[in-house]
């Protein structure tokens, strides 16, 4: 006979539902089954984009990275919130203590994500138990995803959304996988998908039919093969539970209206200057490299950067390595949005 399977290792990715909104909600319970936006300084008649739609707002087809504006015009009876980075920053700190908790490797992928790695014969049982641990110790839902690694289980939270579990396997990936769109997988976005469908590849089962050299002198020796891998549900790479530690600080800004005025804009280059290094100085760390980012009208962006002659948190320095930065835009544009970044130097021991 058979003997029966034993514990194995499994990947689940832990994803807080609606994180942003969510959190405000259980701020203001009044707010709770209305469509509650949360972005920018939380005025829709303002330059800005939605960060985090309830799911109530998201029925009037209200989704992230969307203009406040159009938000706006699309659910009139939303509620717009600002964004408040200090109480998501300690809703988020709740949430991944409750992982760590379960004694098992936690890799923290942002506020509201993290991908653990379980050894368990019964990874359902476990994803469940995750779910009501954060929600007693928060008060937040959140979706699980099961997979044989990191690709996978990020993938299979979308299967369990809203408040539940969902999971992907080696096994079933092509069933579940083959036929759907090559960006419906984690690391292929629309752009990487349309040079895909320059070559005839449309379906994830065609990426991973496709000879990885064909790949490779389209997409490059190195994200050619990666693709192929991806389109096959591989991916080797390990939950790593290494603290993160943050490289740099940057803030930015978007004008109301479109600005002209470069002296304007060096001003508020400045103000930004000054928030970064108050950023830096909470690290301990000072800067090594400044870096500015601009977005002329209506929406094209690029950015420049600058290695510092040596390290240094004097706010000065950085903001007139910021404005230094700032002369090598073309000034006959207008500018809708500016951003200065600061790289600070490696910890003791590095990243």
């Amino acid at each position: 006979m058979t003997e029966p399977a034993g514990p194995r290792t499994w990947v689940l990715h832990v994803d807080l539902d609606e994180f942003l909104a969510a959190v405000e909600v259980l701020r203001r319970p009044e707010l709770k089954g209305r469509p509650v936006v949360v972005g920018g300084r939380g005025d829709p008649t303002e330059r800005g984009v939605v960060s985090t739609a309830s799911y109530e707002a998201r029925e009037f087809g209200v989704g992230s990275g969307m203009p406040l504006r159009t938000a706006a015009r699309k659910c009139p009876e939303a509620v717009f919130l600002p964004v408040d980075k200090a109480a998501y920053d300690e809703a988020s700190a709740r949430v991944m203590a409750t992982l760590r908790s379960f004694g098992v490797p936690v890799e923290v992928l942002g506020w509201d994500e993290a991908f653990l790695a379980v050894r368990t014969d019964d990874p359902e049982a476990f994803a469940q138990d995750v779910r009501a641990a954060v929600l007693e110790n928060t008060d937040l839902h959140c979706s699980v995803g099961i997979g044989d690694n990191k690709l996978q289980a990020k993938i299979a939270t979308s299967f369990g959304k809203p408040r539940g579990v969902g999971r992907l396997t080696t096994e079933d990936w092509f069933a579940v996988m083959g036929d759907r769109p090559t960006d419906a997988i984690w690391g292929i976005g629309r752009k990487t998908s349309a040079k895909l469908a320059d070559l005839g590849i449309r379906t994830v089962r065609e990426l991973a039919e496709t000879p990885a050299q064909v790949l490779a002198d389209r997409l490059g020796p190195t994200m050619g093969p990666w693709y192929r891998r991806l389109g096959r549900g591989v991916d080797s790479s390990a939950v790593d539970a290494t603290p993160w530690v943050a490289r740099g600080h940057g803030r930015e800004t978007t004008f109301q209206e479109n600005q002209r005025d470069w002296d304007a804009v060096a001003v508020a280059v400045r103000e930004l200057a000054a928030q970064v290094t108050a950023d830096i100085a909470a690290e301990g760390r000072p800067a090594a490299r400044v870096g500015m980012k601009l977005r002329y009208a209506p929406f094209e962006t690029r950015t420049r950067s600058l290695t510092l002659p040596e390290p240094t948190a004097e706010e000065s320095v950085i903001a007139d390595a910021a404005v230094e930065l700032l002369g090598r835009f073309d000034h006959d544009r207008a500018v809708r949005l500016v951003g200065v970044r600061a790289e600070m130097v490696p910890p003791e021991g590095g990243y």
